[in-house]
């Protein structure tokens, strides 16, 4: 699970509700369902009304993914490449064709398999570099279905506000329907702005930095099998691949 998603996505909410308890209101008086309709449904549907079915679809897919923790740690598959590439200099590439069963990763076992079945260089970078190119797109476009929502909601909240104000002016006189209206209004406003900013646009951002770490990681596995591909010494591999990691967490000689 991670952890940075479930506390940004509670805390920012519990932030709201607790600032608006510590200034004498009530949680209850932010619940209203006239606003939530029009700012939630009108948001959905201006969202939906901009993407396809499957772009929409893809959003939705990679907003869950923000809860899951990343599937591999790239110093760990810096470590196995180093490995496999120490094997590969000393029993030759096909030695390695009893180690791909063992790999996890699906990416790095489609690599080590053309490697072993003896793909060009080339040939392999090409495909692989594709791969890269279509998950990054999707992922991409998964978050501008999040960037659209968190423009549309604002807007939205602003004209169930004017919907809430047109309605107080319609109950003037009955002054007990006022209060209601002007509630809509208000509450119409706090959920578009509310929603943009701690749900929809930080969403989007997440499943942007998703995106390029996974990128560098593939990266970094093309990178290491064309290494290995060319005969490099395990330690040469090593350096070349601990320029992907950031600082922090590159190997220094002499540390594991």
């Amino acid at each position: 699970m991670e952890i940075t998603s479930i506390i940004g996505l509670f805390g920012g909410i519990a932030a709201v509700l607790v600032g608006q308890m510590l200034e004498g209101g009530h949680v209850g008086a932010l619940i209203q369902l006239t606003a939530g309709i029009i700012v939630f449904g009108g948001t959905l549907g201006a969202t939906v009304l901009s993407f396809t079915l499957n772009d929409f679809k893809k959003g939705v897919t990679y907003f869950f993914g923000i809860f899951k923790t990343p599937g591999e740690n790239p110093q760990d598959l810096l470590t196995i490449l180093t490995n496999f590439a120490g094997i590969a200099r000393k029993d030759g590439i096909l030695a390695l064709q009893n180690k791909v069963a063992d790999i996890r990763n699906q990416f790095m076992k489609r690599a080590i398999t053309y490697a072993v079945d003896g793909y060009e260089p080339a040939v392999i970078q090409d495909i692989l570099e594709k791969d890269i190119e279509t998950k990054e797109d999707e992922m991409l476009t998964g978050s501008k279905v999040w960037e659209a929502a968190g423009g549309y909601a604002p807007t939205v909240g602003i004209l169930g506000a004017v919907l809430g104000l047109i309605h107080v002016m319609e109950v003037m006189a009955d002054p007990s329907m006022i209060g209601k209206g002007i509630a809509v209004a208000f509450v119409a406003t706090v959920y578009g702005v509310g929603a943009a900013n701690l749900l929809f646009l930080p969403i989007s951002s997440k499943i942007k930095r998703q995106a390029k770490v996974e990128v560098l990681v593939k990266e970094l596995i093309i990178k290491g099998v064309m290494s290995i591909q060319e005969g490099l010494n395990p330690r040469i591999v090593e350096e070349k691949l601990n320029a992907f990691l950031e600082e922090g967490l590159r190997k220094v000689e002499g540390k594991k």
